[in-house]
Order: C-alpha cells, then structure tokens, then sequence
C-alpha cells in the first residue's frame, strides 16, 4: 500500500487517500481511499482536473465502483439507483433542491430530505433475522415492566424515586393525565430501538415510540422489492410496513366509528410527506386515514372530526406523531387531550411520558431493582437486555452520602461517588455519551447528544456541568458509547453519475406493531453513515436502505454479530 503524495516540485507529503494493489486485476487496477470512501484507479488516462484536500492527482484515474450486489453489473446498479431516487421523487419523499417547503400545505408539503441511494439493500443473515424477530417480544415485555414499575413507585409498593425520576421536569397536569385509570395498561403500539452493530454485538441506544420513518421504510421496502432481478428476501416483505401498521389502528379502533387521523405537528414537518403517502396507501387497504395538522381536527360535544375531500369524518383513532414536550405549542391540543379523557377518541402512543424516557434504560441496570425486573421479565430476558441496553445513569445532582458511590460507574478502575470526579476523565476514560433523557426539544433527531472522547477537556467538564444544572427542567442522561462496526455500501455519486463505495457505520432500526398484545417485525431500515460521524442518525451523508435476509448461495457475506 502507498501513500499518496503531491507531485511536481512540491514536497513530499501525505495526503488523504491511500492506493493499494487489487491483486484480482493482476495489479492494473488500485483502490483509492479518500476520506472513507473506497475507489478503484487506474492508469490508462491521466486526470488533471482532479483535486483532493485542494492537491492535484495526476498518477490515478477515479473510476466506478463496482456493485457488491453480486448479480449487478456498474452499468446495471448505477441505473438502479436511479430508479430508486426517481420513484421515491414521485412518492413525494426524496427532497428536491428547489423545492420550497414553505409554498404547500401540509398534506402536500414538498419533501426536502435526501440521502444517498445505493443499489442494494442491506443485508441480514437468517440468524440476525431471528436475533430482530425475537427482540419485539422482549422489548413489548420491557414496556409492560416499566410501565408497572412506575405505577408501583406511584402507589409506594417500589421505591418513591422511581416515578419522582421519570416525572421529573413534566409539567403536572400532564403526569396526572398520564395516571389516569383508563391509560393504565396503555402501551406504545409502535416500538422502534436504534440498533448498532458493534464488533461485540448488536447494542440498543435508546427506545422510540413516536418514531420517524414508518413511511419511509414502507415505500423504500416497495421499491426494493419491485426492482427487476431482486431475489433478495427483504424483511417483512413487500407490505409487510403498511399491514403491520394497518394491522395496530384496528386493533386500537375496535368497535368504534369513524377514520384514523395522523396528527403532525409543525415540529414534526419534516415527517409530513411520509406520513400522507402512508395514510395514502391504508386508504389502498380499505382504511379511512389522512394525514392532517392539529389545527385541521374540528372539536365537536361528540367527539372529534375532520373534513377531506368536501366530506366530513368522526375521527377514531388519532396517531399522535408530535411529542409531548411540545403540546403548549400544538393547535387544539388540549381539545384533543380531553376527547381523549371522555373515551370520544382513542389516542396512540398513548399519554404516558414516563415510557418516553431514556432513563429507563438506567432502571433497568439499577442493582436495587434487580429483583423486581427478573420477576416481570425472567432471568433469561433479563439477562439478554442488561447485555444490549448500554449501562445508562441519570445525572442527577443531588449529593449522595460520604459512603455511598454511584452504582456500576467506575472511571480508571475506580469507583465513582460525585460527578465531579468524571471531569478528570482522561480521552480514554471518557468512553461517554450525554443526552437528553426524553421531555425535550433536544431529546429527538440526535440533537442535544455530547460524546465524551470527542471533546476536549474543556469541553468535557462543560457539556457535564450544564447537564447537570439542566435536571430540574430537562434530565440528562450518562451513557455507556459504543463504536459501531464498520461496513462497506455502494451509492450513486448524483454530479459524477458514477458509483462510490463508502465505508461506514450502521444504525439499524427495527419497526415492530403491537396488535391485541402480539408484537409483529414489519420492516428494519438501515441508515449508514460515513466512518467518521460519531452521530448516527439519517442525514444526506447517509445511506438509507431496507434489510434484507441474503438468498443461500450468495458471495456477499452479511454482517457479523455475536449474540
């Protein structure tokens, strides 16, 4: 392998790219490393055009990658990729640079999100399959214990803490709305863990129940799955995303008349487009859905209603996709909040803030309730959670006594009584990530999200102190980082119209619907980011794609994890 250097006069130094010898070409072809990305050389024409970090390149020619989908040629998955972004165009859900999100109504708001397209889905072995497929039950069985547990703590029959750390900075009206008996067993229909990929095993980060990305990944799975020559078994199948989602509003609505409304908030914009072309296509499947904003729902003494298409509805159901934190800046809201009180409307995710927690994550590590999560969830569930769950503390600032030490938290070998102690962190020692526990602006789309190892020293203490000070209103959570794993993905260069293959590193989100207390795996979206984002979240660096489990036979080796 040789570094690259600059040529002509200037000095030799090293550059942001490395070629090596592809020994399947007999050494005529190289790849070439530049800031992640892999691209194959060659010799056969100079390129004096070509810049990299501002440096000329005049030993190599960038070429086109080829596809790792096996059974693709260049040619073939280039016009793929174009198809995708062509169709997901049509969908109303890939963003165009002109478009002006400002110029349309909700329901026909322009989308303005992209992201790279690649050629193929990303790929499962049959066992990880079975890893995801057995996950929903456990992961419905954690909401049932937490949701349990905080009754409990309420009612004094766990410890006090308990609720008083979940309540913490939630207005009160809203945590004695959330205790209603009606609410008490109500549980999120839809879970969404963001999974990683580590050379250790897959790690769960966090829990979302009003997740983004139910469209997205219905649309891009029916994409995928309509190419011409795809074998690949993409998890869930072709509509597995929309019946699975139909599957839970019928569940929730029950006997009662009237249609579903999806409620997106003007926070929530950006997820409009996918949600209107997703209530389009339960429209497809015989259900009544529209896609509105809160301040479309007419408030009637009978219930609520919305009127479409010159005609007029009795909502069922409302799909609440806008969080809590945000409900004093939500039209209608406490309308609809209190059609939900009087049983005129059935409201999903229910009103619960205290299952919206990151914290929860730290209950379930605390050794003093040990006991009470192997009785609700079995020594072996338990066991299999505390391995995936990263160990997660909340900052709180409250002193402990001069005997006491924070449970499990040991930085350098020891043990760790006062935050304090973790500003002197050395790099290595800050192996930490800080985040918003939940009732938050910044709890969502990795906002708020401080990653120890890669502040300075300064910046370490900081980001500590101002969490700390944050309690009252906006908890914060200390969490244990882990590094993904990296993968190699294909996707199409728009201004070469080319292919380049990236290395990155994978978030893998499971979508699962919860109907008569089953739980069902509708679909998993991969978002895959480039080597150096520390952050994984979707964002137009990334490559966004469907899970597939690879037909028997195949060259492509799936991804590696130890379970």
């Amino acid at each position: 392998m040789l570094k690259g250097s600059k040529n002509g006069s200037h000095p030799t130094s090293e550059l942001p790219f490395l070629i090596a010898s592809d020994p399947g070409q007999a050494g005529h072809l190289s790849t070439c490393v530049v800031h992640g990305s892999i691209w194959p050389v060659g010799a056969r024409k100079i390129s004096p055009a070509l810049l990299i970090e501002g440096h000329p390149v005049g030993l190599v020619q960038l070429l086109p990658t080829a596809s790792p989908c096996a059974e693709l040629t260049t040619e073939a998955a280039r016009d793929r990729c174009v198809a995708i972004r062509t169709q997901l165009s049509q969908a109303n859900l890939f963003g165009s640079p002109s478009a002006d999100p400002g110029s349309h109504k909700a329901t026909t708001q322009q989308a303005t999100t992209t992201w790279r397209v690649s050629p193929c889905p990303f790929y499962l072995s049959a066992d990880q399959l079975q890893f995801f497929t057995a996950l929903g039950p456990q992961l419905l069985s954690f909401y049932r214990a937490l949701n349990q547990l905080y009754s409990e703590s309420v009612k004094g029959r766990q410890p006090a803490w308990v609720a008083a750390s979940l309540d913490q900075g939630k207005p009160e009206a809203l945590v004695q709305y959330s205790r209603m008996k009606r609410l008490r067993d109500e549980l999120p229909a839809v879970i969404r863990p963001d999974v990683i990929p580590t050379e250790d095993g897959m790690v769960i980060t966090e829990l979302d129940s009003v997740p983004g990305g139910i469209g997205l990944t219905a649309c891009l799975t029916q994409i995928y799955d309509d190419l011409e020559d795809t074998h690949a078994g993409l998890v869930g199948g072709r509509e597995g995303m929309v019946r699975g989602f139909a599957r839970m509003l019928r569940a929730i609505q029950q006997q009662r008349e009237g249609c579903i409304a999806i409620l997106v908030s003007e926070e929530s914009k950006d997820y409009r487009p996918e949600m209107s072309w997703l209530a389009a296509q339960l429209r497809k499947e015989g259900i009544a859905a529209w896609c509105i904003e809160p301040r479309e729902v007419i408030f009637t003494e009978e219930g609520l209603r919305l009127r479409t298409d010159g005609k007029e509805y009795p909502i069922a159901v409302v799909y609440r996709f806008y969080e809590l934190f945000d409900l004093l800046n939500i039209p209608k809201a406490e309308l609809v909040q209190y059609a939900g009180k009087k049983d005129r409307v059935a409201i999903t995710p229910p009103y619960k803030p205290a299952l919206e927690e990151k914290s929860a994550f730290a209950l379930l590590h605390h050794p003093i309730l040990s006991r009470f999560w192997e009785q609700s969830l079995g020594s072996d569930c338990l066991r299999h959670l505390q391995t995936i769950m990263p160990k997660t503390w909340l900052l709180d600032p409250t002193p402990l006594p001069a005997i006491a030490t924070i449970p499990n938290l040991h930085v350098g070998g020891h043990a760790v009584a006062q935050w304090t102690a973790l500003e002197g962190a050395t790099q290595k020692e800050r192996q930490f990530v800080i985040k918003p526990s939940g009732f938050s602006e910044l709890a969502w789309g990795s906002r708020g999200v401080s990653i120890g190892h890669d502040l300075s020293q300064a910046e370490w203490s900081q980001a500590l102190r101002n969490a700390l000070a944050a309690f009252p209103t906006t908890p914060y959570i200390l969490q244990e980082f882990h590094k993904g794993r990296l993968f190699e993905m294909d996707f199409m260069d728009d201004d070469r119209q080319t292919l380049i293959r990236m290395s990155g590193r994978a978030r893998l989100s499971p979508y699962y619907f919860v109907s008569e207390g089953t739980v069902e795996l509708a679909g998993i979206l991969a978002t895959v980011c480039p080597a150096d984002k520390k952050i994984l979240h979707g964002m137009k660096d990334a490559i966004m794609v469907p899970c597939a489990v690879r037909s028997a036979g195949s060259s492509q080796r799936p991804l590696s994890i130890q379970q």
